[in-house]
């Protein structure tokens, strides 16, 4: 399989500009472009992308989302005076034309269409266009919010006619609510659009009615459209993680597209003008990350809004970064998600909990005034004026300052292995043994701790492997491990030991699928955290960090599996944002090769991507698939997944009723009281 990235730009579509006084559009300028495109040609990101050449969209692309007599108007726009172009453009909203907007218009859906074409053909896994004019406001008959031709709307026809694809899955993470992508496949259940956007109760533009929660799309296409209203401003990185992991990504799993295509707008981070959001360019590393086991990885990311040109051009760079396979950066400032947030994701989850199975167990409407409906008050109408004038005379809008993201150094060993003779190495990964240099103070620990008898040397080799593996991570010499273990749980024992030691500084995620023996020793220091899947219901839980997760049916439900590992696991690992997770394959696991390929690929996101797995030796044939997803590989698609046994969904949800006062992430109502609501 291809792991390359495309990169699509071409600057042809810096080459139009606002020709005339107009405050709406000031913003949208070619600098957007250019500073994107020079980010990552400074940052090396450009080189290690697969440069493909843009090509103009033919009327034929066009006209799989616009109209004719739409087409033919954009076509006379190249010959148009400025005043006729003036006058032209006041016909729609927020947008303005040049008589060389036409042909950007052009390259900038035909970009669009190269990348699909590039990651349908497998020339490349995924990648990222760099366009201009933006498109996801486009609607068939009428340009809106600087787009003339909606790219990604004609990318996922073009893909659906081309390549038969069968389901498409859009992830709208722009500020402003992509109404144009809404219009084209509100009736069309093969396309699941999702939006989050700025709306405040219908004050932000598109000040669109059908912008909000409830409106869920029309004819079969009803449940294919979920709108995320954010109601104020301010939002940060937990509330945009606490989306993807409580909505959008239990229902794209259930969905199991076969491509990804993101509207990549940065208006959503923090510092632009437009959004007014806190959330960190890092973030999108993130987001990004955590679809690309997705689609077998068949990403293609568009961009769209951006106008702060700084955190426009380190969200861009985080993003193609991730998508080029290398490890994202800690997730920064996760306190929870705040109220606001908490009562969006409330209504939209109870609005869809009757089209997607794993949403049936998602609260009630509140009972009160939902507050994500319009309220029109003479007085807030007023109080919003003069808001806006004290912000033309500059005295009301806070200039933002938020550190650069951190640099993200890859190891020059992505994945390091530990395994009995007469196992092959798989490809890409290196074998390890033992360090000469361990201390021999840790050899004497080992041999008191974990070996009854003195003379099992392979024992002792197999400990100290490991012991000087979780080291070359914590330097961040090696990124990740495999080991092949004669005996799981004590190697669980000796890692999580070392690991957690004194003159190491790790805080230890331990992930356990199975029955067996887990770390005793579990403290409220924090240092350690175990979540253990298992079958049989354990112990009454006695301290926070020691998460046992009973599934009832075992793992033949892999939807109940999933079910946890979305809405249970990855928000308890993001907030406890450990330095090495420690994944754990018990013997008596029984989970699925394609099942723990996801496991192990979402779980890849956190600690810059060290992490260590140890599987029992009998599961040589596991050795290549869980190599595989170490290396940046993504799992293969796990097919549409059917309701999760109500069983396990009980069992699930009590327990993150139970954690959800100490795991702030956990929380999925405005009832649970998130962080505080004074934004």
């Amino acid at each position: 399989m291809k792991m390359g990235t495309a990169l699509i730009y071409d600057e042809e579509m810096t080459k139009y500009k606002l020709l005339w006084v107009d405050p709406a559009c000031k913003i949208e300028v070619p600098e957007r472009l250019t500073v994107s495109h020079e980010a990552l040609v400074q940052s090396g990101l450009a080189d290690r992308c697969v440069s493909i050449p843009v090509r103009e969209a033919t009327d034929a692309d066009i006209l799989l989302v616009h109209s004719e007599e739409y087409l033919e108007a954009v076509k006379k726009t190249p010959y148009m005076t400025l005043e006729d172009l003036k006058e032209f453009t006041l016909q729609y909203g927020d947008v303005y034309f040049h008589p060389n907007i036409y042909h950007c218009a052009k390259l900038a859906a035909g970009a669009a269409l190269q990348l699909v074409d590039s990651v349908m053909t497998g020339k490349v896994r995924n990648g990222m266009a760099l366009v201009r004019p933006p498109g996801h406001h486009s609607m068939r008959s009428a340009a809106s919010g600087f787009c003339v031709f909606n790219n990604v709307a004609i990318a996922a026809r073009y893909a659906k006619q081309k390549y038969g694809v069968k389901r498409v899955l859009i992830v709208d993470w722009d500020i402003h609510h992509g109404q144009g992508v809404q219009y084209s496949f509100e009736d069309d259940p093969s396309v699941l659009y999702f939006s989050w956007h700025r709306y405040e109760h219908q004050k932000f533009w598109p000040q669109l009615r059908e912008s909000d929660f409830d409106s869920v799309g029309k004819n079969k296409g009803v449940g294919f459209n979920i709108n995320v209203p954010w109601n104020k401003v301010g939002m940060q990185n937990s509330d945009y993680l606490s989306i993807f992991c409580h909505l959008l990504l239990p229902v794209a799993y259930e969905f199991n597209p076969d491509l990804v295509l993101v509207c990549a707008g940065f208006d959503s981070a923090i510092g632009d003008p437009e959004g007014e959001m806190c959330a960190t360019p890092d973030i999108f590393a993130h987001l990004t990350h955590l679809l690309m086991n997705l689609a077998g990885g068949k990403l293609c990311a568009v961009l769209e809004g951006g106008y702060n040109l700084t955190s426009l051009a380190q969200s861009v760079c985080q993003t193609v970064q991730t998508l080029l396979g290398d490890p994202a950066p800690p997730p920064a400032n996760l306190d929870g998600p705040c109220k606001s947030a908490l009562d969006s994701l409330h209504c939209v989850r109870s609005a869809h909990r009757q089209y997607w199975s794993c949403l049936k167990h998602a609260a009630d409407l509140p009972t009160c005034e939902i507050s994500t409906k319009r309220i029109k008050v003479a007085e807030e109408e007023e109080e919003e004026e003069k808001t806006l004038d004290k912000g033309e005379e500059g005295n009301s809008i806070e200039e933002k300052v938020w550190p650069e993201p951190p640099k993200r150094v890859t190891p020059t060993i992505r994945t390091a292995v530990v395994l009995p003779d007469g196992v092959t190495c798989p490809d890409g990964c290196k074998r390890f043994s033992s360090s000469e240099d361990l201390d021999p103070l840790i050899i004497s620990k080992l041999k008191e701790n974990f070996l009854k008898d003195a003379d099992d040397s392979d024992t002792l080799s197999s400990l100290s492997s490991l012991a000087a593996l979780v080291e070359k991570v914590e330097k961040n010499e090696i990124c990740s491990g495999l080991a092949l273990v004669r005996d799981v749980s004590m190697a669980t024992m000796c890692v999580v030991q070392h690991a957690a030691s004194a003159h190491l500084r790790n805080r230890v995620l331990v992930v356990c699928v199975g029955d067996g023996k887990v770390p005793s020793h579990v403290t409220e220091d924090g240092k350690i955290l175990v979540v253990q899947f298992s079958n049989k219901d354990s112990e009454e839980q006695k301290c926070k960090y020691y998460i046992p997760v009973c599934l009832k049916k075992g793992y033949s439900d892999v939807s109940g599996f999933m079910h946890a590992v979305l809405g249970l696991l990855l928000p308890l690992a993001y907030e406890y944002d450990p330095t090495l997770v420690l994944l754990v394959r018990m013997s008596d696991a029984g989970l699925c090769e394609i099942v723990w390929q996801q496991l192990t690929g979402l779980l890849q996101g956190l600690a810059q991507g060290h992490m260590l797995v140890l599987m029992q030796d009998g599961e040589k044939e596991c050795v290549g698939p869980t190599a595989s997803s170490l290396l940046g590989y993504p799992a293969p698609s796990l097919g549409q997944l059917p309701a999760p046994l109500p069983e396990d969904v009980a069992s699930i949800e009590s327990l993150r009723h139970r954690l959800k006062a100490d795991w702030k992430l956990l929380q999925t109502t405005a009832q649970e009281t998130g962080r505080g609501d004074e934004l």
